[in-house]
């Protein structure tokens, strides 16, 4: 095994702070806040922070916050980035516990407040310890649902500021068990994109659709034939999702009238750049096409959003051997399947090696997955999420012996 493996594992010290680190997920769960509101979030990260001793930096990325530690020795030179997400989700929580949230129509449905807390929870064993050779920055990132956070950060001179050689991220996932860690050395997450296809034809009376352009009658189509690109065009060795998720049409108290436009929203996925061009390209010229055969015109607004989440191969190999430190080779899942979600830390790994890791929680088999009303972090992995980060941080820049 890597001497580098070879350390004590940070689990032990940081089970004896376990209680604090709930408390702070508690308040967090309570008082959650959307991307680039996490004014509250952010104020208590860099307090803790700054209680701790290490080095704060504010407001980059608008609401992010780095945090800077170094270690006992720094003749390495290295520089090891951890990052965690801090926002919430506009979702109408439903669960009934004493740390649900305080604001109606919001809620951490994606375990943000975790993430959080185990960073702030390695930040604390770190910042105790320093047994590392090199500097720590911890990047409490805002702003992930949607809202651009990873590229506002970068943006705003996040690694020429914080000279990162490698940077790793984590992700609960209920699909895994507790003490479950789960990686893969290449894709990890799919690229995201928001398409919207505005339909335009000519309304009229619902009794005389001969008069008409019916706008309704062309999106149907284009949904039902869009479905054909992943089936058709797609290579079965390939993977691709296209989700038309919202369709706006018309006017539910006018039961005959037809519209004049219709809409329709929705997201395609793909880990292959090579895929994603032929997808978007097939997406345009179905969609303007199935509408000219109806006497309609469509228009396609095609956004990428985040690009695919790759892992560095051997970096992600590094996270497997330090995670078996922690939970044993049985408990660590080195080819996880990759997800068709998202996520923008996907911005930070195209511009620096790194690799994103998930970190089972539980709960799928009783309903408690992302994005779900009844979601909770699992507070039991608290300490292993901290350990995990420290552990790569240790591991990465260890010390000479003496």
């Amino acid at each position: 095994m890597d001497n580098r493996l070879s350390q004590p594992s940070p689990m032990a010290a940081i089970n004896q702070f376990h209680g604090d680190l709930i408390a702070i997920r508690h308040d967090l769960h309570a008082h959650p806040e959307l991307g680039f509101e996490e004014l509250r979030t952010a104020r208590i990260v860099a307090e803790t922070l700054e209680r701790l001793g290490i080095e704060v930096h504010r407001g980059i990325g608008r609401t992010g916050v780095v945090g800077v530690i170094t270690g006992r020795a720094t003749g390495s030179g290295r520089m090891i980035g951890l990052r965690a997400d801090m926002d919430a989700l506009p979702i109408v929580e439903e669960n009934e516990f004493g740390h649900r949230s305080t604001k109606h129509g919001l809620m951490h449905g994606c375990g943000h407040d975790g993430h959080t807390t185990m960073l702030l929870g390695a930040a604390r064993y770190l910042a105790q310890t320093r047994n590392f050779d090199g500097t720590v920055a911890l990047i409490f990132q805002p702003g992930e649902e949607g809202c651009g956070g990873a590229s506002a950060m970068l943006e705003d001179g996040l690694f020429e500021r914080f000279a990162c050689d490698e940077v790793y991220g984590m992700h609960n996932w209920p699909s895994l068990p507790p003490g479950k860690i789960g990686i893969n050395p290449g894709p990890m997450m799919s690229a995201c994109d928001r398409v919207e296809i505005r339909i335009e034809g000519r309304g009229g009376h619902g009794a005389h659709p001969y008069m008409a352009v019916d706008p309704i009658v062309a999106a149907g189509h284009i949904i039902a034939a869009s479905q054909t690109i992943v089936a058709r065009n797609v290579n079965p060795f390939d993977s691709a999702v296209v989700s038309l998720c919202a369709v706006e049409a018309g006017n539910a108290k006018a039961f005959n009238v037809i519209p004049h436009t219709a809409t329709l929203i929705g997201t395609v996925r793909t880990f292959n750049p090579v895929t994603q061009d032929m997808v978007e390209a097939r997406l345009r010229t179905l969609c303007t096409q199935v509408a000219m055969a109806f006497g309609a015109t469509a228009t396609v607004e095609y956004v990428r959003m985040n690009p695919a989440t790759i892992n560095t191969p051997h970096l992600a190999h590094f996270v497997a051997d330090v995670a078996q430190t922690l939970v044993g080779a049985d408990n660590v899942v080195r080819d996880l399947p990759p997800s068709m979600g998202s996520e923008d830390f996907a911005f930070m790994l195209q511009r620096k090696p790194g690799a994103y890791v998930r970190i089972g929680q539980g709960g799928l088999e009783g309903g408690c997955v992302l994005h779900n009303t009844r979601y909770d972090f699992n507070d039991d992995i608290l300490p292993l999420g901290s350990a995990l980060f420290a552990a790569l941080a240790e591991r990465s820049m260890p010390l000479s012996a003496p």
